[in-house]
Order: C-alpha cells, then sequence, then structure tokens
C-alpha cells in the first residue's frame, strides 16, 4: 500500500506517493530528479548515495523514503548557495574530482566531517571518508581538497 510523505529537500518541501519499499536515493533520484546523488553499490559499501538527513551525512542506499517523511534533507545540488560551496571549489582546485562518481558522496560526508571536526587532521579526514570508495583510487587529492575546504571555511568564520 502506498503512502504519502512529506520531505524537505534543499529547502523545497515535496509531497509524493510512494511504495513503501522505495529508497530514498530513488525518490530524490527518480522522483524529483535531483541526479547529482548516485546509486553505486546499493548495498552502503561505496558512499556514493551520500546525502545529509537532518543534518547528520547517511547513505541515501540504506534509508527509505517513508523513514525521511517529515526531515529536511540536503543534497549536492544543495549544498551550494549561488556559488560553489568550499568543498566544491576546492575539490576543483585540488583535482579532487577524478572521474566525478564517487565526487557528490565524498564532499557530503566531508561536509558532515568538517562541521563535526573543523580543523581535521589527515588521518581525521581518511577516517571520515572510509565509507566512501573512489573507484579512481584518488585519495590524496581528495584528502588535499577536504584540508584547502577546512583551512577557507576556518578563515570565513
Amino acid at each position: 500500500m502506498k503512502r504519502e510523505v512529506t520531505i524537505t529537500v534543499n529547502g523545497v518541501t515535496h509531497t509524493r506517493t510512494v511504495e513503501p519499499r522505495l529508497l530514498l536515493v530513488h525518490f530524490l533520484r527518480d522522483e524529483l530528479g535531483l541526479t547529482g546523488t548516485n546509486v553505486g553499490c546499493d548495498s552502503s559499501q561505496c558512499g556514493a548515495c551520500t546525502v545529509h538527513l537532518d543534518g547528520q551525512a547517511v547513505k541515501s542506499c540504506t534509508v527509505l523514503a517513508v523513514q525521511a517523511d517529515g526531515c529536511r534533507v540536503t543534497t549536492i545540488e544543495g549544498l551550494a548557495n549561488g556559488t560553489l560551496h568550499p568543498l566544491q571549489q576546492a575539490f576543483w582546485e585540488k583535482h579532487g574530482l577524478q572521474c566525478g562518481f564517487c565526487t557528490p558522496g565524498m564532499i557530503m560526508a566531508s561536509a558532515d566531517l568538517l562541521s563535526r571536526i573543523p580543523n581535521p587532521t589527515e588521518e581525521d579526514i581518511r577516517h571520515g571518508l572510509d565509507g566512501n570508495l573512489c573507484r579512481c583510487t584518488g585519495y590524496q587529492n581528495i584528502v588535499a581538497a577536504v584540508q584547502a575546504a577546512a583551512e577557507k571555511l576556518r578563515i570565513e568564520n
């Protein structure tokens, strides 16, 4: 039996009638057309589907849309506010993008990390991103991008 859900995504409230088994990642991509959140492994191993649910990073392939009913979701599309978010800018400048498939999840996980640890060590960053896989194996540039973004955010705040 389908169920009505109301989810605020990137500041816009959406109400849809969905199957109870619909994953949040498919709600975002298929119902709302927000394709920045990628479906990687469908088993929470790769982190390509990472979004923020009420301010905390979650893998949207492990959350049902009905579980997000009444919640706030931020996707990679909602991270920028007219200009690139410092993390997005740093990933571009430090060549942390690689093929780009994992990038949205990496950036969302990094944003969560920096909200909790504004001055992370390299070990903090690597530990914070250990649930996100880059199949291009380009972790060094990703770590450099997170360090650069952390510095920029500290200066701005």
